[in-house]
């Protein structure tokens, strides 16, 4: 084999030698959901909101509505007490967002009361059902209304309860399942926080 083939041979080599390395360390930075997320617009007291508007910051997603009495609360309430628990130069790097998949009873006004109850940076958003069905399904969240006989609410919303961490480049990079302490919650930010 003449030298230039055996060099052309070794480059060939040496760079599939790194390519499985990096599959296998995951030092690519590959996308660990991919297919999963993306940029969204709801509405909001505020006005607008779209994930792109918080490009540079790491977003805390949950899905859920105010009229729910424990697994929002909880999760809500764990949540902040982690946020709480953060340094001021933490904070500023991180956006947290309240999204309401029960529209009919979710006012834009309420949700900016019931976001604010749990965090003072938290945004509560919403949007039309459709939107936040096809929203939900790309973040692989879940819920459906169920009606509730005897009982002034109506009905009552299913629905998962996972913290979806979304990076500053607005790429989903985590979930934090429901049950999560403060302490457990707060470990997956900063290792998100640590991997931007």
């Amino acid at each position: 084999m003449k030298p230039l083939s055996w060099f052309l041979l070794a480059l060939f080599l040496m760079a599939a030698d790194a390519q499985a390395w990096s599959l296998f360390s995951g030092s690519d930075k590959e996308e660990r959901f991919p297919g999963m997320g993306g940029d969204f617009t709801l509405r909001s007291a505020d006005g607008p909101v779209s994930l792109k508007d918080f490009r540079g910051k790491l977003v805390l997603l949950y899905f859920g509505y105010t009229s729910c009495p424990d697994v929002c609360p909880t999760s809500l309430g764990a949540l902040s007490s982690a946020l709480k628990k953060l340094p001021d130069k933490d904070m500023a790097q991180i956006q947290p967002l309240f999204i309401s998949v029960d529209p009919d009873r979710d006012d834009v006004n309420k949700l900016k009361d019931y976001a604010r109850y749990f965090h003072p940076r938290m945004i509560g958003a919403t949007a039309d059902l459709p939107y936040l069905e096809d929203l939900a399904k790309r973040y692989g969240a879940f819920f459906r209304k169920v009606p509730v006989e005897d009982s002034n609410i109506g009905y009552a919303v299913d629905h998962s309860s996972t913290i979806y961490v979304v990076n500053r480049d607005g790429k989903l990079v985590d979930m934090i399942q429901h049950g999560g302490s403060p302490r457990r919650i707060l470990e997956h930010i900063r290792k998100a926080l640590q991997e931007d």
